[in-house]
């Protein structure tokens, strides 16, 4: 049935309205933690914006090399937030798009047999990673509600007030609404913290004033990307973390649209999402993964249709190439920021800990690679300097807690799941044989 083309743009809005939080928050709070000026923060959103609509028509549109072919859409992952800022404070801009190219390209590589590799990222493996990537996020959140780090305000009465306003306005509009306008619950967190903290005087807006309406995008804008092993091997991890996610996404919107899905049309949209991240990098954005939120939003609606998500990915270009719209969220308060971070970063932990919610407790062999890979993440971003005196080519695993974490969980999972039914059946034939 054709649909009118007012009702595919207003459904297409709503879709953008649904990610467009999480597709700013991004880059607003890793600008902000690397001490963007508002001028490279402007861009920073201007570009994200535009390459979510890019990596969601790619996706959307199937053809024999990439493209699951679903009523999807991508935005920045959440999880690369804390990794590209540790990679940034640590390495410099430049490691961050080299660290994103290359893993982009490791996903492009591996798509292929991707499904075959996911018995070594089971629940246990991916909720201790998304668990450990929320927890460590956690002291962002924390110094922004206060004012940020070396704001000369810093933990005053008005910074903390307007953190926790947005916060428990956030919160209220999660219990008192339904549908739309919870989904959007963070925009409007932002926007409401935002105009308090106008009133108290502490909004500038001369980055909208000095915006200019269009802009060309630019590669390269942060300069020349640079090759460190150690951000490659994070990057990867949670590339990998977001191939395991969207998986699940895939089969989610399978189900609801009825449209079967096979081995193929999986590796084509591992590619998809391997090819954004590396255009992404190429021109200074961030890593891309699927949107839960929209799902949710095709089984409201029951429009399962590509149409509107591809009007949405062309809303999403047009609004990259307006700078002044993207430097209106550049001017939101650190603090109001904070406030907001909580609720998001807290639930990149629930979220890992509902991944987990899938693994059979009973087993003390998954208690334990929860235990130990959870334990050594917190333990190394809480004491950074534990693996001081240890070789450099070591350290390349034990200096961020994302890297310590990720692969005690993945090494343990091989101990304990992967090579115990082998084991098992050994076992049991031995016993047959006496």
């Amino acid at each position: 049935m054709k649909q009118h083309p007012l009702k595919i743009a207003s459904l297409g809005i709503q879709h953008v309205l649904a990610m467009y939080a999480g597709a700013v928050i991004v880059p607003l709070i890793i600008g902000g933690a690397l001490k963007f000026s508002g001028e490279q923060l402007t861009y920073l959103v201007s570009i994200d914006i535009l390459m979510c609509g890019i990596a969601t028509i790619l996706q959307v549109w199937q053809n024999r090399f990439f493209g699951v072919g679903l009523p999807i859409v991508l935005g920045c992952t959440f999880t690369a937030v804390g990794p590209i800022i540790s990679i940034g404070s640590q390495y410099g801009i430049s490691s961050i798009y080299g660290s994103i190219l290359i893993s982009g390209l490791i996903v492009v590589l591996i798509s292929q047999f991707f499904g075959k590799l996911i018995k070594f990222f089971p629940p246990v493996v991916t909720g201790s990673v998304v668990t450990i990537i929320g927890i460590t996020l956690i002291p962002v959140a924390m110094n922004n509600m206060a004012g940020g780090q070396g704001s000369p305000d810093f933990g005053s009465i008005s910074n903390i007030s307007l953190a926790f306003g947005t916060l428990l306005f956030i919160i209220l509009l999660y219990r008192f609404t339904k549908g739309f306008i919870r989904s959007i619950s963070i925009l409007l967190g932002l926007v409401a913290g935002t105009i308090a903290a106008s009133l108290m005087g502490k909004v500038n807006f001369a980055a909208v004033t000095d915006a200019s309406w269009f802009h060309m995008v630019k590669p390269f804008y942060f300069g020349t990307p640079s090759f460190e092993l150690t951000p490659i091997i994070t990057m990867t991890l949670v590339a990998i973390v977001s191939l395991v996610e969207s998986t699940g996404v895939y089969l989610a919107l399978s189900d609801i649209t009825g449209k079967k899905l096979t081995e193929e049309d999986l590796s084509r949209g591992y590619r998809a999402e391997g090819i954004a991240s590396m255009l992404g990098a190429l021109f200074n954005a961030f890593p891309y993964t699927t949107y839960s939120q929209n799902v949710g939003l095709v089984q409201l609606s029951g429009v399962k249709g590509k149409n509107v998500i591809y009007t949405m990915g062309g809303i999403l270009v047009v609004l990259g190439f307006v700078p002044k719209i993207g430097a209106f969220t550049t001017v939101i308060p650190t603090p109001v920021l904070g406030g907001a971070m909580v609720a998001m970063f807290g639930m990149v932990i629930a979220y890992g800990i509902k991944m987990l919610s899938k693994v059979e407790f009973a087993s003390q062999e998954n208690l334990l690679i929860i235990a130990c890979s959870v334990g050594m993440g917190l333990g190394v971003t809480a004491v950074p300097d534990l693996f001081t005196h240890l070789p450099e080519s070591i350290k390349i695993l034990t200096n961020n807690g994302i890297v310590a974490g990720s692969f005690t969980a993945i090494f343990l999972n091989i101990i304990f799941n992967v090579v115990k039914p082998s084991e098992q059946q050994q076992a049991s034939s031995s016993l047959r044989a006496s």
